[in-house]
């Protein structure tokens, strides 16, 4: 198979392999980091934990992403990425170092957040130079397949670093710290991996002519604003509502989230450690939801078209949600958890979908960066709003019902705009005699 073939090519080229490393690392590291603070703010035994913690938690990972990230390629055109991957994964073993002393010296909460938003926020900038390097190591010819392989392989080792991060807890004792001091020697090996490659090799190109960074920041700013106004306009409107309806569904999907880790950790299980098993439990299955949307996405929004497969996941999810979720019990949140996983990523698949083929080339970069930033502002808005209806144990029909609603709208919304196009599409299209 060609694609086979192109991938052991890949394989052999070893600056290419020397940057996968990286990423696996670096990604890795990530994984184990991240399942080392759910655990430590949502199921320490020492710990009474609240949906306000659990909102603080998310705003600490997230944020970083939505602030930083529209901005972090005007510095990466500026420095080394070589040395982004060096100095970064050696910042981000230090203060994760720092977040293991931290926790066991039970600090006040402000101090470990501060801690662990600085780790999430230099994040932003070895992934974004993950991508921007991956051009100086391949050839154009299998440019395509290469974006393709690191973005799922480093997935896949966030991945494997949960679990490993799952394990390490389990022969430490509970120990939150010692799964950070893991994910911060893997940080370590990030940075020594970095090492194998020349200072100069990843680039970026010195431009003399290049402007200075304020003023860089200020035209990013501006052409934020610019993709804005080009999504407002008229013909383009089918995309901006796509992009509106998978915010309000990704806003369910974050409230949901944070009742799942409430239930988790209070209602369905006797102890922590049980409870954060069935977290993980609930996230795998959700994980196999997003996986089956892949395999059916495709032939069910070529069917109905992007924009109804959108109506279609919320209807489905406005349903099916109170009906699974009022039960607050194991196997309906399970069964709730598959198929949200499956309608949030469908209309995910559908939304890329129609912004891709909707707004134009020049200006598609700068709209799903404005994308990314409504993704995870919404998830953290979505806590916060979950933090002031959950009780303790997480059982609150309010908080279900009131996602049910925002479905509602959203498949409303978009079945009725859907209606409306396919008439004006009809009315200028030419009768013939």
């Amino acid at each position: 198979m060609p694609v086979v073939r192109d991938l052991r090519v890949l394989l052999r080229l070893r600056n290419f392999r020397r940057l996968l490393v990286i990423r696996l690392l670096s990604q890795g590291a990530d994984g184990v980091y991240q399942i080392a603070l759910a655990a430590y703010v949502v199921f320490s035994p020492e710990k009474q934990t609240s949906p306000a913690a659990i909102a603080s938690a998310m705003a600490v990972l997230l944020l970083p992403y939505s602030l930083v990230g529209p901005f972090a390629g005007v510095l990466l055109d500026r420095w080394r990425r070589r040395q982004v991957f060096l100095h970064g994964n050696l910042l981000r073993a230090l203060l994760a170092a720092a977040t293991a002393v931290l926790m066991v010296s039970h600090v006040a909460d402000w101090l470990f957040y501060a801690s662990a938003l600085c780790v999430t926020a230099v994040n932003r900038f070895v992934l974004s130079g993950l991508s921007a390097a991956l051009p100086r190591v391949v050839d154009e010819d299998r440019l395509v397949l290469a974006n393709s392989l690191s973005p799922t392989a480093g997935t896949l080792a966030a991945t494997a670093g949960g679990g490993l991060a799952f394990a390490v807890r389990l022969v430490a004792s509970d120990s939150d710290a010692a799964v950070v001091l893991l994910g911060a020697t893997l940080y370590v090996c990030a940075a020594l991996a970095a090492l194998t490659m020349a200072p100069d090799l990843l680039g970026p190109d010195r431009h003399p002519t290049r402007p200075s960074l304020g003023m860089a920041v200020i035209s990013t700013a501006r052409e934020l604003a610019e993709a804005i106004r080009h999504l407002a306009a008229p013909r383009r409107r089918e995309a901006a509502w796509a992009l509106m309806s998978m915010t309000a569904m990704r806003f369910c999907y974050g409230a949901l989230l944070v009742l799942v880790l409430m239930l988790c950790r209070y209602a369905l299980a006797s102890d922590p450690a049980e409870g954060l098993g069935l977290l993980g439990l609930a996230l795998g299955v959700s994980g196999a939801g997003f996986f089956a949307a892949a395999v059916v996405t495709p032939w069910t929004a070529g069917r109905f078209g992007p924009g109804r497969w959108i109506a279609v996941c919320a209807t489905s999810a406005a349903v099916l949600e109170p009906v699974l979720g009022l039960a607050f019990t194991t196997v309906p949140m399970l069964l709730a958890a598959f198929i949200l996983g499956l309608i949030t990523q469908g209309a995910k698949i559908a939304t890329d979908t129609i912004v891709q083929s909707s707004v134009d080339d020049a200006f598609r970069g700068r709209i799903f960066s404005v994308y990314d930033v409504l993704f995870n502002i919404a998830f953290v808005g979505a806590a916060a709003v979950a933090a002031l209806m959950l009780p303790p144990d997480g059982r609150s029909a309010t908080l279900v019902i009131t996602v049910a609603l925002v479905y509602a709208v959203v498949a409303g919304a978009m079945t009725r705009f859907e209606r409306v196009e396919r008439l004006q599409r009809h009315r200028a299209t030419p009768c013939s005699d």
